[in-house]
């Protein structure tokens, strides 16, 4: 069927080559990748960093921990990434500028990494704190009669105990994070929504655009779906099934 305005069918519209925009969808799609892979690492470290400080730390970090889950888990997330986004990267300027050095031009890829991760890290403490305390006290206790140092005692007794616990949630936040880039769009970032907006405004095809790129989401889901699964047999090894 032909496009009324372009004169060309949807198959064109989406060739990999001009005039077709599938290639432009493809490149935004590796951005949005790129954005939630970044992002979600940078969350993790946050997690089990925001996790430990809730759990060992003293007063006043737990305090402060509480304020940043609290925050940000209770404002939108569209009104956090333009919060972020603007007021993250002018205050790195600000800072550049009171030790003497030039302001600098951050990347959207960049930035988009950094809001992403600031949001995932406040509800990946809270996955990570819960799966820590899901490991059972007594069991640390065991093996530090047995003389093991604090650091066998992680990787033998905590890390495998909680990691079952952990995977559930972890992998619901990927799949918010793959989703969460597409907000991204409102500043700019050049990922595949975004982009498919604009081969919609330029070929006033929109319904084929959004509808390709909602397949790409879900192709991204149905393989992270896969992956999943395989982590989490792997996590739960050597625990029975529940019935």
């Amino acid at each position: 069927m032909l496009d009324w305005v372009t004169g060309l069918s949807a198959w064109e519209l989406l060739a990999l080559n001009p005039p077709g925009w599938g290639g432009v969808l493809l490149k935004g799609l590796a951005i949005s990748l790129q954005v939630a892979v970044g992002g979600y690492i940078l969350g993790f470290l946050i997690g089990i960093g925001g996790a430990t400080g809730k759990l060992y730390g003293g007063p006043i970090l737990r305090d402060v921990l509480d304020v940043y889950t609290t925050l940000v888990r209770a404002v939108p997330e569209l009104v956090l990434i333009l919060l972020l986004y603007y007021a993250g990267t002018d205050a790195l300027n600000q800072l550049l500028l009171l030790i003497g050095a030039e302001r600098m031009d951050i990347s959207g890829l960049a930035a988009g990494i950094f809001v992403i991760g600031v949001v995932q890290g406040a509800y990946q403490t809270e996955v990570l704190r819960g799966a820590f305390k899901a490991v059972p006290h007594g069991e640390i206790e065991a093996a530090r009669a047995y003389g093991m140092s604090p650091l066998q005692v992680l990787r033998r007794i905590t890390l495998p105990g909680m990691l079952p616990h952990a995977v559930p949630g972890l992998s619901n936040l990927w799949l918010i994070a793959t989703k969460d880039t597409a907000l991204l769009a409102v500043v700019g970032v050049a990922e595949l929504t975004l982009v498919t907006r604009q081969a919609g405004g330029a070929t006033k095809h929109y319904f084929t655009f959004f509808f390709a790129a909602g397949l790409l989401y879900l192709m991204v889901t149905l393989l992270s779906n896969v992956a999943i699964r395989r982590i989490e047999r792997h996590a739960r090894r050597g625990i029975p099934a529940v019935r």
